[in-house]
This record gives structure tokens, sequence and C-alpha cells, in this order.
């Protein structure tokens, strides 16, 4: 009899490990945001297999905000329903076809276009699923998708600010952070926030700016810390260390974006990612990757955590990357970098009232994942892309003063009043480096997947003119940075000529990649090029593309990633980086993908496709949609 009772216990355990590898059950599929899925019917050896299965239509019609244009949600797959967000309602789906199994209509407003949570429910409370729109988090009955009423004010909490992502669901507790204004005027603070999932009352919140008496309070000259907005988780995820109950939290930089005359000192929490206990929201330990941020350095993704071997020791890790274009890796519980972070010096700026840290801290291992640095024998030539393009760029720098780079945290220059000082081009840009896409891993390689960009923002900061109306990206205390992209169109400088998928950088290619880093040893076991473009003849397509949105990894070795503006979707060797497959999509695809098991025991893959630009007329209406992918 005891014999036969562990056999029927392994037999259940059995099952229900089936059942989770077959689910996506949350943004990151596992509160260590690893993004991997055990599934492996989808293999290297068969991966060029993959067909469209079905697709639904999302309903963005170009209105939406935000670099991409249109949807970069992420669905999640739970008990054999595929739960997702569109430009006007929340869907219940049929995961193996995409039929329509219930729906909610917003009265008024959007559904986060980013992300969705599902809470198992416990014996008072049925699961839920729950979303943001705007200052409102809401709960649906996830099997009739009908509001909840036990959950808040009739489904509703009013959320102190913003946030346009997925509620993290560990225990019963729900992780926010905030969307908060970057705009010079004083706003809201971007404190990640702790509600309870079973009634919506909130449980605790953590200061991003320390208020007095709080550590890193003193990095905050005078009274600069108060009204401070900025300095807010406004990524698409949280991550969590169950065994140890340790929340990791994100943080972008402090405003203004440009200059910081008004904050002297290192402004913590800003450009850090900060351990907090789960339960109780108290400060364990921080790691600030950008001191006294002017570059607009955000740290946009939650870390992905896993288990390594580093010197014969097995090591719990995260790994965090940054616009900045780095990946710091950490021991999880201490704080402390693995492979080493030197504080190098970094040169000054002469931007009146601005005083910049004297160091920063870069990491020993791994090595750069973005380009930092500038000559101009790095211009674009004919001979890398064509003659139409290398003339734009050599046209830019003209108009722009020349073009100075100084590495890694370039400041940008002080132009006088009337005066054509050199712009200062900056690596990486705004936009990273790596952004919101964040990390993938394989846990049993020690692989951590990203993908980067080499996109430059190029720019000067100036006195503004009294009255002057500038917008928020670009305004300061001071004056306005006058900011851009070295693809973006801005009649100032004369770049418009090319915006879109048709953005090409004006540094020679690679412009993007798609990088591994082994954790275990902190070096890159892979890069190559992450995207094409279709313009240019063969030979020259390899170039790599802008990106945004991240990858997954899977246990058939296995990379899928969309991202690019190339309109594709592509699967990639985990081991070797070699590209394997790839589809062309109506529109590019700037989401994380999802794979799951069906019921009919099929592996799918998943993206939502709704990147575009109002430059890209050729996109007709209707295209973005969600697009499902199996073997044929």
């Amino acid at each position: 009899m005891h014999v036969r009772c562990v056999l029927i216990l392994t037999a259940a355990g059995f099952l229900h490990a089936q059942k989770d590898a077959a689910q996506w059950p949350m943004y990151n599929r596992d509160l260590a945001g690893t993004r991997y899925s055990p599934l492996a019917q989808i293999n290297t050896k068969n991966v060029a297999r993959l067909a469209r299965a079905w697709s639904y239509p999302l309903g963005f019609d170009g209105s939406a905000s935000g670099i991409t244009g249109g949807s970069e949600f992420t669905p999640i797959v739970m008990n054999g329903v595929m739960y997702l967000g569109t430009a006007k309602y929340v869907v219940a789906l049929e995961p193996e076809s995409g039929k329509e199994m219930w729906r909610y209509q917003l009265p008024s407003g959007a559904p986060s276009r980013r992300g969705i949570a599902y809470w198992p429910g416990d014996k008072d409370n049925p699961p839920r699923i729950i979303f943001t729109t705007g200052r409102m988090m809401v709960a649906l009955n996830a099997a009739t998708g009908k509001i909840d009423p036990g959950f808040g004010k009739e489904g509703e909490v009013e959320l102190a600010v913003p946030y346009d992502a997925a509620p993290v669901v560990y225990k019963n507790f729900l992780f926010l952070g905030a969307n908060t204004p970057e705009a010079p005027a004083a706003g809201p603070a971007g404190n990640t926030r702790a509600y309870d999932a079973r009634t919506g009352a909130r449980l605790w919140e953590f200061h991003s700016v320390p208020q007095p008496g709080e550590a890193g309070h003193d990095t905050w000259e005078g009274d600069s810390w108060k009204g401070r907005s900025g300095v807010n988780n406004w990524g698409f995820s949280l991550t969590v260390d169950a065994a140890r109950g340790i929340l990791y939290t994100v943080f972008g930089g402090p405003n203004t974006n440009y200059w910081g005359g008004d904050r002297k000192g290192n402004n913590l929490f800003a450009n850090s990612v900060v351990a907090l206990d789960a339960a109780t929201g108290k400060l364990l330990w921080y790691f600030q990757a950008v001191h006294h941020d002017i570059w607009d350095y955000d740290l946009p993704p939650a870390p992905g955590l896993l288990d390594v071997t580093v010197n014969g020791r097995k090591t719990p890790v995260l790994a965090q990357v940054t616009k900045s274009g780095y990946m710091y890796i950490l021991d999880r519980v201490t704080g402390k970098p693995v492979f080493g972070v030197e504080e190098r010096s970094m040169p000054a700026s002469k931007v009146p009232g601005e005083q910049n840290s004297p160091t920063q801290p870069i990491p020993v291992k791994p090595p750069e994942i973005a380009r930092h640095t500038f000559r101009m024998e790095d211009l674009v030539t004919a001979a890398d892309t064509n003659e139409e393009h290398a003339k734009f760029c050599r046209d830019l720098v003209e108009r722009s003063g020349g073009v100075r780079n100084d590495g890694p945290f370039t400041p940008y220059v002080y132009r006088e009043p009337g005066g054509k000082s050199p712009s200062t081009v900056l690596y990486p840009g705004s936009i990273g480096g790596a952004n919101w896409g964040g990390t993938a891993s394989d846990p049993k390689l020690g692989y951590v997947f990203v993908n980067t960009q080499d996109e430059a923002s190029i720019g000067w900061v100036e006195k503004k003119a009294e009255g002057a109306r500038v917008p928020y990206d670009r305004q300061s205390v001071l004056g306005p940075t006058s900011r851009f992209q070295w693809a973006e169109g801005d009649p100032r400088s004369g770049n418009v000529a090319r915006g879109g998928e048709h953005a090409w950088p004006c540094q020679k290619p690679p412009w993007g990649r798609l990088i591994a880093v082994n954790a275990n040893t902190g070096d890159f076991a892979w890069s190559v090029p992450l995207g094409i473009t279709d313009d240019l003849p063969e030979g020259k397509k390899n170039t790599g593309r802008n990106n945004m949105g991240g990858p997954i990894a899977t246990a058939g070795g296995l990379v899928f990633i969309g991202a690019t503006n190339d309109r594709r979707f592509r699967a990639f060797d985990s081991r070797t980086g070699k590209e394997l497959w790839s589809a062309k999509l109506d529109m590019s695809a700037h989401a994380v993908p999802i794979t799951y098991e069906g019921k009919d025991g099929k592996q799918y893959v998943a993206i939502a496709a709704a990147g575009f630009s109002a430059l890209d007329d050729a996109v007709p209406p209707g295209s973005d949609a969600l697009v499902v992918f199996a073997l044929r």
C-alpha cells in the first residue's frame, strides 16, 4: 500500500508538471522572469516547418502613442484559455483556434496595451483576470469575463498613478509600477506598490525618491527631492525570487531627462535595481547603474533570475540590462556584482549649473552590449548601404555643426544662444541599448539572451527662449535639450527624409544585435545581427535593425523574437545563434512572444504584430493582429 501511494503521488506530480509546461501564466512566464518554456515539440530540427495557424485582430487604428505606435501586448494562457487585451476590450480565446469564449468591452478607455494578469482565486473568490486601464485596476471573473464585484469597489481599484502594464501576481500580492510624467513640472512619485489580490486594498508603497530619514535621501541636494517625478518603474513587469520572498523593482531617471542642475547628487533610487521584502516593501539592497542621469538612461526591464555556477560555486544571480548599453550580473541575495564593477572616470559636463557624476559603474564582465563610441570614420558610406543614405548622413553631420563623442556617458554639449558648436552624438541614445524587451534565460545552458540596438541620440543643451514651449522630452529647467535620434524625423535638423521602417542609423552596420551571455563566465556565447534591410541589395541586407520587444527561450533549443522594425518573427539556435526560421508579418512585432501547448497536443508560438510608423503608409488598416504559429 505504501508503494502504491508513492506511485499515485508521483503520477499526480507528473500530470501537474505537464499542465504547467503547457501554460504561459504571466507576462514573463514565471516570477523569475526567465521567459523559458519547457516545451520542446518545436525544436532546432523542425522549426523550419512552422506556419501560421490562426490570427486575431487587435483593433489599433494608429492613434496609439509611444515608439511603436501600436500594441506591445503579451497574452497569457492558463487552464486551456488564452487571455488577450485589444484596443478596446479584453477577450478570452480558445488557444488552438482563436475562437472567442467571452469578451469584456470597457465602458471607456482601453486596457493596457502591454499585458494582463491571472490570479488563481481562493475559497472565497473565483479566479480573476486583472488588468490596468489608465488610473484604474480592474478585475474580471476569469470564467465569465464579467466584473468581479468582490475586488475593490465593484471590481475597480483606483491607482495613485497610471501603470500601463501587467500587475505581477505573487501569492495574494499584486505588484505594480508607475507611469509618471517626465516633464519638468512637479508630479506624483513613481513609487512601486503592493495590493491585496483578494480585496484590492493597498498593502505597502516603496518610495522611489527617499523621504527624510530614509536610506538614500542624502543623494538629493537640499530640497531637490520634493515633488520629484520620474524615478518610476514604467517597465512592463517586476520579478520575484519566490523561494526567498524578494521582489526586484527597477527605476528610470528623474525628471528632467537631460539636465540635473536642480538635483545635484547621485539621485537614488533613480536608474537602480532595488531588492525589497515582498511581504512588507522593506528595502534589502540596491544597485545604481547610472549616477545622476542626464541621458534618459532608464532601467526599463525587470531583471532575469537564474542559478549558475561561477568558479565552481553555485550562485543565485540576476541579470539587469539598461538603456546605457551594459548588463550587470549581480548576486540576487546581496546585490554584489558577480564579475566585478569598476567606477570609471567620465567627462565633465560644461552645461551651466550641471554637476554630473565624475564616475559611472562599468561592469568588468560581460562586455558592452551596445556601442558607446563614435568617430567620423564610423559614418556610413555608400559601400555600406547606398549613396542616398550616405549623403543624407553627411548632410546631417554638417547641419549639426559637426558631431563629437567622448565615449560612454558623453554629456550633451552646451550651445550658446546663436552659437554653432558641434552637437553631441551619444551612444546609446535615449531609446537604448536594451529597452523594455529585457532578457530571456536558458537555465540549462546558463545563457541570458538580450536584443540591443546601436541607435544614437544627437543634440545639445541650449537656453530656452522666454515663454517658449517645447516637447516634454526636450525640456529642462535650464532650457530645452534639442535632442533627436540618428534616424528620427526632426525639422530643425532637416532629418525628415526617413522614418519608421525606413529609418536607417548613420553609423556603419550592424544597427541591432541578438546576444547570448554565458552567465557562468560573464562572456558572450555568441552575438549576431538582428534584422535585415529589405531596401538594400543582397550582400548588404544583413544590417541588423532598430528593435523594441524581447526574446523567449524554449527547451527545444530555440530563442524566438520579433522586436525588429523589418516585419519579421524569427527563431535562433540558442546554443549557436544561427537563424533557423523567419516569417514575414503584415506589421512589425514589438512585443514579447509566448509559446504554449493546446488541448490538441500541439505546441504553438504567438506574437502581437502591431508596430508601425505614420510614414509607413503601405500598411493597410486592420493589419495589426495576434499571429499564432504551429508545425505544419
